[in-house]
């Protein structure tokens, strides 16, 4: 785990939550070294070249991933075939189900790419 996390991480109460939640970020690191991990509004968050890859948060039901809207869009039908729920911004991960890390894998690869010429932090 990152030292950019760790306050983050430590002020999860559940162990379970905060063991799945580390889990997730890490993987995110591994697998995506060029990332900036960074903490703003209280959430841990991934960025590239200054704009906004992805984001994560913990309430009592789940770990969400918030992609953006255009990400969401674009993989709406393979979060819900998936057995995910999602709203306009997040991917929800209920504490019970296993992470969809193929999928998280897809959703991250298409925001690089598709914000590799972004000259501003979200999409406009």
């Amino acid at each position: 785990m990152t030292e950019t996390f760790a306050g983050f991480t430590a002020r999860i109460e559940q162990e379970r939550q905060r063991a799945r939640t580390e889990e997730v970020l890490d993987w995110v690191i591994r697998r995506f070294p060029q990332l900036m991990p960074k903490i703003a509004w209280n959430q841990p968050m991934f960025t590239d070249h200054g704009t906004f890859i992805i984001g994560f948060s913990v309430s009592k039901q789940h770990l969400a991933a918030a992609p953006e809207k255009a990400a969401i869009e674009r993989f709406s039908a393979d979060i819900r075939q998936a057995g995910y729920d999602h709203s306009q911004q997040l991917l929800r991960i209920r504490w019970g189900q296993t992470v969809p890390f193929e999928l998280l894998e897809r959703i991250i690869r298409f925001n690089v790419e598709d914000k590799a010429d972004c000259s501003s932090f979200w999409r406009k």
